[in-house]
């Protein structure tokens, strides 16, 4: 399973999290502007998380509208582990449509 995550400058220690889960690929996009979306969306990513308290606001309008359009989840989290457990756990009917199975508690 593939993610991309849109924002923040430094991961810590959420790609070893999402490791945990089964997530064995992690793509990171700085969240500073829109610059960044110019060289393009990894087309194979199962599902997005934004880091909404580190994003350009226009960058998050355009990653929403690509999502949409290709039908893949989007999950809007702070920056911290548990801001994003919690709001991939809200999230599962959405992974669920899409085909995803994630072994969240």
């Amino acid at each position: 399973m593939s993610v991309l995550i849109v924002g923040g400058d430094h991961l810590g220690s959420i790609p070893r999290e999402l490791d945990k889960i089964g997530v064995n690929e992690v793509k990171h996009m700085s969240g500073r502007s829109t610059q960044k979306i110019r060289n393009g969306i990894p087309e194979t990513m199962d599902f997005i998380i934004v880091l909404c308290d580190y994003v350009n606001h226009n960058l998050s309008h355009k990653i929403k509208e690509y999502a949409n359009s290709k039908e893949i989840p989007v999950v809007y989290a702070k920056r911290s582990w548990s801001s994003i457990y919690q709001k991939m756990k809200d999230s599962q009917s959405q992974f669920k449509k899409s085909g995803l199975r994630l072994p969240l508690n």
